[in-house]
């Protein structure tokens, strides 16, 4: 697969990333060894980028996938797995918070860095109010605990923010052609406002890569839309994907070298609308556009949906201020 450096980090990773977050406890839960497989597969199909993040509790999957291609009789399994790039996340916002998020990924991963570590999902005004978590990520470059450092984000003004914040190396924003999930500020943006503050970063020398080019599932069905749209873009590096198959592993390696046939979609018949407990914050949007009335309040005070009424039209989706509502 194609290698791209990212930004001036002299990191080279693929076009196509993996993100782990689906095999995880917070949505698949699979095992340790099916999801550590899932991985391996990726690696071996030419992917080198994984994204996880602390509250993913995806750690042990990495570890023990790292360690069965470390194992491997395989020498080229063995070299893609020294090459691999790992990126990793917080929600920390203070320094202490910040700084034993790094540690605790390195000891979880059994790795001497983090190749890059980013602040997780900061959103309009964010980025000053978490400024020593910020101060964390400077300090852990310098002490070569990490090696780039950047913010996620949903929201333009932020990504517009990062491209004059010298000390930000990497910026991972979302963008899908829908522009569901796009914020600015409290309310909704486009997807033309964000490529705009993403081509910014790149001209300040950022490295960009992406996620959500599905929506958090809900695009899925015009899936070689999807991604034609944000692998037509210049300005993104490297899109990161979830995956919880190695079937969905390779029909990105048969989009991306070509062998795709024009009318392929992915059967999405299985999946069902869902909403992430430890994503929603109780808004309520979701329920206020919920014609079937499937969406209710459970004992935690967070919105969940009942699957006999649910019909699946992804209106809650759009609705959802935090990308809560996905699709697997």
């Amino acid at each position: 697969m194609l290698k791209v450096n990212l930004g001036k980090t002299n990191l080279s990773v693929s076009k196509a990333g993996m993100g782990v977050l689906p095999i995880g406890p917070g949505q698949l839960a699979l095992p340790l060894e099916e999801g550590a497989e899932i991985i391996c597969h990726a690696v071996r199909s030419g992917i080198n980028f994984i994204d996880t993040a602390q509250y993913y509790r995806t750690y042990p999957y990495i570890k023990r996938a790292l360690a069965m291609m470390a194992s491997s009789g395989q020498e080229s399994t063995r070299r893609a797995a020294d090459n691999l790039i790992i990126c990793s996340k917080s929600l920390a916002h203070d320094y202490d918070g910040m700084m034993s998020a790094v540690h605790e990924a390195m000891a979880e991963l059994d790795r001497p860095f983090i190749d890059i570590f980013l602040m997780h999902e900061v959103r309009t005004g964010g980025f000053s109010e978490r400024k020593g978590a910020w101060q964390a990520l400077i300090d852990a470059r310098a002490q070569g605990l990490v090696h780039a450092i950047g913010v996620s984000t949903h929201h333009v003004d932020v990504t517009e923010e990062m491209a004059s914040v010298p000390e930000c190396d990497v910026v991972f924003p979302l963008i899908n052609y829908a522009s569901m999930g796009i914020r600015r500020g409290s309310g909704p943006a486009s997807c033309d406002e964000m490529l705009e503050a993403i081509r910014a970063c790149r001209n300040a020398g950022k490295g960009v890569f992406t996620m959500k080019a599905f929506g958090g599932g809900n695009l899925t069905e015009n899936y070689q839309k999807s991604l034609d749209y944000v692998f037509s873009k210049e300005e993104i590096q490297s899109v990161m994907i979830g995956f919880g198959s190695k079937s969905e592993i390779d029909d990105i390696v048969s989009y991306l070298d070509g062998t795709m046939s024009a009318d392929y979609n992915p059967d999405t018949s299985h999946k069902k609308m869902r909403i992430n407990q430890e994503d929603c914050e109780g808004c309520g949007s979701c329920m206020k556009v919920c014609a079937s009335k499937a969406i209710f309040y459970n004992k935690n005070g967070l919105a969940e949906i009942d699957q006999s009424r649910c019909l699946t039209c992804g209106y809650c989706s759009y609705a959802c201020p935090v990308r809560a509502v996905i699709r697997y």
